[in-house]
């Protein structure tokens, strides 16, 4: 279900932004899309206010008019609004706060993370937080914006009346306990009674609240299951007290509701303390943001929150201090510690020219840093938000979790009412019924089912953010466990990307001319290449002109115009395309092949002459060769895509023991490859750096970008490797596989757990005071289990954890 934009009245005006259109065919398109839907009566999109207008029907969902606009290739501008939920005990808690969110006028999407206790609202701009606040409290239960949640430790809270049950519980085991060692001594039943009722009706009235307000809702939950179970058996000890008032010696079974009460209490602190760990990692990069900059301007430095920095403020960061927001040093150098940003446990050192991420903490030099991002921009900022995203996300196989969760209370309550009825009927005991019954529902919790899948992955999103692997969604993240093919761009991936000139050749001998016209030609663009010929050029004292109507053609080379003539600067597909013949340097391309250099070809575009060739030498990043050393022991194979020259590919894929080498392929050729490699059902992850690589990591089914890479690579990318680190790349995908191992084990163990308990219940085998230790056993052991994940490390491969 999704939330209808118009639900009052019989037809209704609604207008939302989109984006990515730039000319009159989006905006047909567009209107195509959104009038072909059921419910539209009429559509107009204004190119340029970016927005659609429409009159609809009542009722229509959000969704659908995303859905529509994403598949005529744009997007509805949305924004993410993050909730923090109160009062939730289980999954099907989750499932009904996800319909009242979804009931919401103008939400596109909603999920909820039982684990993290937050729900992520996709809503159009109009839908005020309020609303969404206010349809959850409908709901039943309490909601927050997650960003003005005080960070107030709940475990004092949660803590006291857990040790107040216990201390009221204590007294009426005790007498169970002398039975056990032979003695006989029985409570009074008066002194039982009160005991009993404050643990049943105030220590224990969260459970009547909760399972009242899903009852209002039409729907089921844990809290209903302990209600009534501990309520039939604090129910049958005040009849038999009543039946056998004056006879000493009637059993009673205070202890019985008491003692649920307290181990359900007890077992739900020790969740919500356990839950707590899985979301260290986001608080360890939340406890990054420096919350004021020293800013000097005019010459005096003046201390200001960090939200007040704008880009091109000079910052002075002392030896000591953390960079408030990201930027790059004018001033100073010094060792900076970045290992919550990139995982790297070694301090680095930075210089005058260097970036700086915000949260970096400046070791022993003063650091004179030029502000490039604001505060809300900066990677710290960032990485929270990507890493917030995945931990509130579902993977793909929660889905299969909440359909059960939707039906598993009302089952319980019908396999509860058929073994009270069939023992009363086979026995004609009521009692042996009624606690045969009350085990059922105690022991029936869907907290485990909730918990196994969320748990598991924020633990592991967590552990990955602090070794330097940013996991962009939860489908992502299950996803890779699956991959037998990694396909790598080459050029700043897994090489260093600072490729050098190592020679030129000149069809009349001027080499210094033909690198001239090659570095005006260069001038401003941010190529690997570009860069290496600007460098020559202006260590050899070249004199650079301008160039004019510079055009880049994609996976070819560029064009552009030096003092009135058209130059062509490219690789051999190029020259072919215009003709040009290239036999006069067919040696000096030989030899360039033969040393695995990449070639960049000069020539006059209109008389089609061939100037001259500039030879590039790229080294191999350290750590590369054992990368793809330690994919191949994880039994996934390795293939190499780039727009380089066969030689120049070739070169490098057999210094690091590649098994495939693709080269001279387009940006959209590395699309293609993708296709091919997964036409026999292969799962395929690219990685890549730069804007070319974007559509091929777009079609991989996981995308992992190089952290030095650009953000439309990143963006493109469900992972992103924050250091420059091809090794990385296995440990992402081992991070993977042993997240969706414990995905596994809490699935197996809550099903399970549930599968065996409730026959075992329902047969009378198991007393109701046990039945409800294994059940708060069994939450606890799911979120215990996806704790180990903390215990995985990057380094050498990902030691293998000892579950």
């Amino acid at each position: 279900m999704n939330g209808p934009l118009v639900s009052s009245a019989a037809t209704g005006r609604i207008q939302f932004g989109i984006s990515g259109m730039s000319c009159a065919s989006c905006v047909s398109r567009i209107e195509s899309a959104l009038g072909r839907l059921a419910g539209v009566r009429a559509v107009s999109v204004n190119l340029a206010s970016e927005t659609a207008t429409l009159e609809v029907d009542a009722g229509l969902p959000a969704a659908s008019l995303a859905d529509a606009v994403t598949r005529a290739g744009y997007a509805l501008r949305t924004r993410s609004v993050r909730l923090a939920i109160g009062g939730m005990s289980c999954a099907s808690c989750a499932g009904r706060i996800e319909k009242a969110l979804h009931g919401v006028d103008g939400v596109v999407s909603a999920s909820v993370n039982l684990a993290a206790e937050v729900a992520t609202v996709e809503v159009l701009p109009p839908v005020a937080v309020e609303t969404l606040v206010a349809a959850v409290a409908a709901a039943g239960y309490r909601a927050s914006p997650a960003e003005q949640t005080a960070a107030v430790s709940r475990e004092a809270r949660e803590g006291w009346p857990v040790v107040l049950a216990a201390l009221l519980t204590l007294p009426l085991v005790v007498p169970m306990l002398a039975a056990f060692w032979g003695e006989h001594w029985s409570m009074p039943a008066l002194w039982q009674f009160l005991l009993a009722t404050p643990v049943q009706f105030w220590l224990g009235a969260r459970f009547y609240r909760a399972g009242w307000r899903a009852l209002l809702a039409g729907a089921g939950n844990m809290d209903q299951l302990v209600a009534l179970g501990t309520s039939a058996a604090y129910g049958l000890s005040l009849y038999q007290w009543w039946l056998h008032a004056g006879h000493a010696g009637a059993h009673l079974y205070f202890e019985t509701s008491a003692v649920v009460i307290t181990l359900v209490l007890l077992g739900k602190w020790l969740e919500a303390r356990a839950r707590r760990q899985t979301s260290a990692a986001i608080r360890a990069l939340q406890a990054l943001r420096p919350g004021s900059a020293r800013v000097r301007r005019a010459g005096v430095d003046t201390d200001l929150a960090v939200e007040a920095v704008q880009p091109g403020d000079l910052l002075v960061v002392r030896p000591g201090e953390q960079v408030p927001v990201d930027g790059v040093i004018s001033e100073g150098e010094s060792q900076l510690d970045e290992a919550l940003l990139s995982g790297e446990s070694l301090p680095v050192s930075r210089g005058p020219g260097a970036r700086v991420s915000a949260g970096a903490l400046n070791l022993d030099g003063l650091l004179l840093v030029t502000a490039s991002a604001v505060a809300a921009e900066s990677m710290l900022a960032r990485m929270i938000r990507m890493v917030e995203a995945a931990q509130a996300a579902k993977a793909p196989v929660q889905r299969l979790v909440d359909r059960i969760s939707a039906v598993f209370v009302p089952v319980v309550l019908l396999i509860a009412l058929l073994t009270l009825a069939g023992w009363w009927w086979w026995t004609g005991d009521i009692e042996t019924a009624i606690l045969n019954a009350v085990a059922v529902l105690v022991i029936a919790c869907p907290c485990a089912l909730g918990l196994a899948t969320p748990a598991a992955i924020m633990a592991g999103t967590g552990v990955a953010a602090r070794q330097g692997i940013l996991i962009k969604d939860a489908e992502a993240l299950e996803l890779a466990h699956r991959v037998r093919v990694v396909a790598f761009d080459k050029t700043g991936t897994l090489t260093a990307g600072k490729p050098r000139l190592q020679a030129s050749h000149a069809l009349g001998g001027d080499t210094g001319a033909v690198l001239a016209l090659a570095a005006a030609l260069q001038r401003g663009s941010t190529h690997p290449l570009a860069h290496a010929v600007t460098v020559a050029a202006s260590a050899a004292g070249l004199p650079v002109s301008a160039a004019a109507a510079v055009r880049a053609l994609p996976g070819r080379g560029m064009q552009g115009d030096v003092a009135g003539v058209r130059y062509l600067l490219g690789n051999t597909r190029l020259m072919q395309e215009h003709g040009i013949a290239l036999a006069a340097l067919q040696q000096q391309e030989a030899a360039a092949h033969a040393a695995g250099q990449s070639l960049a070809w000069l020539a006059e575009a209109d008389s089609r002459r061939l100037l001259g060739l500039l030879c590039f030498g790229d080294e191999a990043r350290p750590g590369a060769r054992a990368a793809v050393a330690r994919l191949h022991e994880l039994g996934v194979a390795t293939v190499m895509l780039s727009g380089d020259s066969q030689g120049a590919a070739e070169r490098i894929g057999r210094e690091l023991g590649l098994q495939r080498i693709v080269a001279g392929v387009l940006p959209d050729g590395k699309a293609a490859a993708m296709a091919e490699l997964r036409a026999d059902g292969r799962v395929v992850a690219m990685v890549g750096d730069g804007i070319n690589d974007a559509p091929a990591l777009a079609a991989a089914d996981v995308g992992i970008a190089m952290g030095s890479g650009t953000d439309v690579a990143m963006q493109a990318a469900g992972l992103t490797l924050l250091r420059s680190d091809p090794r990385l790349v296995a440990a992402a995908l081992d991070i993977s596989r042993h997240t969706y191992r414990k995905i596994r084990q809490n699935l197996f163990w809550a099903f399970i757990f549930n599968l065996v308990g409730i026959p075992l219940a329902a047969l009378g085998l198991l007393n109701p005071m046990v039945a409800g230790g294994a059940m708060a056993l069994s939450s606890v052991s799911v979120v215990g289990n996806a704790l180990l994940l903390r215990r995985w490390r990057a380094a050498a491969g990902a030691r293998e954890e000892r579950a």
